[in-house]
């Protein structure tokens, strides 16, 4: 059985870093596309980015673009969601999820695609 588990999440000042990390287990992420997702109370859960391990190439929206770096460890089946230039409104619920079966990621983070997900980690940014 597939599992993914986050970890990572705190409480930084405006500015700050985090660094999430999503560990896939129960399966070769090979086989994957993970996507970062996050939701703030009261909005719908938006697309952050993604990464097909098998090519290592990921994808961001507009809005954290040059802030948000996903990168790979293949010795631990782990994707991270490195965060930095933090703004309050960056603050959410951040999951980690995946679409098993496949070794490419759609072009667009949609969330209706993601069958796998993560109990989320929480971040918090203070202004």
């Amino acid at each position: 059985q597939v599992q993914l588990a986050e970890s990572g999440g705190g409480s930084v000042p405006a500015g700050g870093s985090l660094r999430l990390s999503c560990t896939v287990s129960g399966d070769n992420y090979s086989n994957m596309c993970v996507g970062w997702f996050r939701q703030a109370p009261g909005i719908k859960r938006e697309g952050v980015g993604s990464i097909a391990p098998s090519t290592g190439s990921p994808r961001y929206v507009d809005s954290v673009k040059g802030r948000f770096t996903i990168s790979q460890d293949d010795a631990k089946n782990t994707v991270y969601l490195q965060m930095n230039s933090l703004k309050p409104e960056d603050s959410a619920m951040y999951y980690c999820a995946a679409i098993h079966g496949v070794s490419y990621c759609y072009p667009t983070i949609r969330e209706s695609n993601f069958g796998l997900w993560g109990q989320g980690t929480q971040v918090t940014v203070s202004s």
